[in-house]
C-alpha cells in the first residue's frame, strides 16, 4: 500500500495536487527573467524589479490576506487561487504570442502571483488538518515536503531545456497548466468542511508592531532575526544580477541556467536530513553558530563566474554549499523560533517576521538592480557577498544557561 493511499483518497488528491503545481512552478523557475532578457530586451535594473515587485506585494497583502483566509472555508479558497494563478499566468504566452507582450504584464503578473501564493499558502496548512488525522500529519507533511525537492531538483533542467528546445514562454504556459489541475485536483477531493470560526477582529498593523516588540525585547530572537533578515536580503538581491549576468552577458543557453540551480538542490536534501542528527550530536547553537558562518561564506564565489562550463561549475559548487548550509540552518531556527515565542504572541511574531523579511529583500533587490546598471553585475555580486562576511556577528553568542535566564524574562516581559 502507498504512502497516499494508507492516508486516505483525500490526501491522495491533495498531494498529486501539490505535487503537480509544485513541478510546474520548478518547470518555471526563472523564466520570467529569461523572457525579460531575452524577448524584452531589459536591463538589469528591469529585472531586479521584476523580482522585487512580488516581493513588495507579499508584503503589502500579508496582513489583510491572513485574516480573510482564516474567515473562509479553506478548500474554496484553495481552488480559487489556482484558478487566478492559471489565469494570469497563461496571459503570458497568450500575448508573447500575440506579439503584444510588455514588460508591464509581466510585473503585473508577478504582483498577482505573489498574492495569490500568498492567499494559497495561509490556506494549505489549515485545510491539510481536515484531510488527514493528527497523527498522519508529520508523515504527510514529509511527503509534502519531498515533493518541493524533487521538483526543485528536476524542474528548472527540463525547464531549461525545454526553453531552449520550444521557445522562452513554453515554460510559463506548463505552469499555467499546472494551476489548472492543481485545482482540478483539490475540487475532486470532495467531503465536508467544518465552517470558518466567527470573524472577531483583524491582524492590523499594531498587532505586526506587536510582534517587532517581542522580537527586539528578545535576547536570542533579536540576533537572529536581523541574521536572518540581512542574509537572506543579500542573498536574494544578488540573484537578478547574477540572471542578467548568466543568461546576458556571458550566454549561457536556458538548459545551463537551470541546471545551475536545480543540482545543487540536492544540498537541501542532505541538510534538512543531517538537521535533528547534527543537534542531537553538537547542539542547537553550536549547529546555528558554524553553520550560520558556513552560510555566509558561500556567495562571494559567484563574483568569479566565468563563460563556459567552467563557470557552470563555479555556480553549481557556490549554490550546493549555499543551499546545504541553509537546509540545515533554516529547520533548527525554525524550530527554536516556535519554541521560544509566547504561543499568545506567535502569530504577530511571525507575521512581523515574514512581512519585515519580504520587504527587506524587496527594498534590496530593488537597490541591487540600481547598482549593477550603474556599475555591472559583477561588482552588484561581490558587493552582495562581501557584506554577507560581516552577517555572523550578528548570531547570538550567549552559552545556553544566559539564553535560557534571558528567554524566560523576555517572555514574561508585558
Amino acid at each position: 500500500m502507498s504512502i497516499a493511499t494508507a492516508l486516505g483518497r483525500r490526501f491522495a488528491w491533495l498531494w498529486a495536487a501539490y505535487a503537480v503545481s509544485t513541478y510546474g512552478t520548478w518547470l518555471g523557475f526563472g523564466a520570467f527573467s529569461f523572457i525579460a532578457i531575452t524577448a524584452l530586451g531589459a536591463g538589469a535594473a528591469q529585472v531586479s524589479l521584476l523580482s522585487a515587485c512580488g516581493l513588495a506585494a507579499g508584503a503589502i497583502l500579508a496582513v489583510p490576506l491572513g485574516p480573510w483566509v482564516e474567515f473562509r472555508r479553506k478548500r474554496p479558497v484553495l481552488i480559487a487561487m489556482d484558478l487566478i494563478r492559471f489565469l494570469a499566468m497563461a496571459s503570458i504566452p497568450v500575448a508573447y504570442w500575440l506579439g503584444v507582450l510588455t514588460f508591464a504584464q509581466l510585473v503585473a503578473v508577478s504582483v498577482i502571483a505573489a498574492a495569490a501564493k500568498i492567499a494559497f499558502g495561509a490556506a494549505s496548512g489549515v485545510y491539510l488538518k481536515t484531510v488527514v488525522s493528527p497523527g498522519d500529519l508529520l508523515t504527510a507533511n514529509g511527503r509534502l515536503e519531498s515533493t518541493t525537492w524533487s521538483a526543485t531538483v528536476v524542474g528548472p533542467t527540463l525547464g531549461g531545456a525545454a526553453i531552449g528546445l520550444l521557445g522562452p514562454v513554453t515554460t510559463v504556459a506548463a505552469d499555467a497548466a499546472s494551476y489548472l489541475l492543481s485545482a482540478l485536483g483539490i475540487a475532486a477531493i470532495g467531503g465536508a468542511e467544518e465552517p470558518p470560526p466567527a470573524r472577531r477582529g483583524r491582524l492590523g498593523f499594531g498587532d505586526l508592531i506587536e510582534g517587532w516588540r517581542y522580537i527586539l525585547r528578545h535576547s536570542t530572537l533579536r540576533p537572529l532575526f536581523l541574521n536572518v533578515l540581512a542574509v537572506n536580503a543579500l542573498i536574494m538581491a544578488a540573484e537578478p544580477p547574477l540572471s542578467f549576468l548568466m543568461l546576458g552577458r556571458l550566454g549561457f543557453p536556458a538548459w545551463q541556467y537551470g541546471l545551475a540551480f536545480a543540482v545543487p538542490c540536492i544540498g537541501g536534501l542532505v541538510g534538512s536530513r543531517l538537521a535533528r542528527r547534527a543537534v542531537a550530536r553538537y547542539g542547537r547553537w553550536t549547529v546555528l553558530r558554524v553553520v550560520g558562518v558556513a552560510r555566509a561564506c558561500w556567495p562571494l564565489g559567484l563574483a568569479f563566474i566565468r563563460p563556459g562550463i567552467p563557470g557552470l561549475l563555479i555556480v553549481m559548487a557556490t549554490e550546493l554549499g549555499l543551499i546545504a548550509c541553509s537546509s540545515l540552518f533554516n529547520p533548527v531556527l525554525a524550530t527554536y523560533r516556535l519554541e521560544a515565542t509566547d504561543p499568545a504572541r506567535l502569530t504577530r511574531v511571525l507575521s512581523a517576521w515574514s512581512v519585515t523579511t519580504s520587504a527587506a529583500i524587496a527594498v534590496c533587490t530593488t537597490a541591487w538592480g540600481i547598482l549593477s546598471e550603474v556599475t555591472t553585475p559583477r561588482i552588484a555580486i561581490a558587493a552582495a557577498g562581501l557584506l554577507l562576511l560581516g552577517t555572523p556577528l550578528l548570531l547570538p553568542r550567549h552559552d545556553r544557561a544566559v539564553v535560557a535566564t534571558a528567554e524566560a524574562v523576555a517572555a514574561t516581559t508585558p
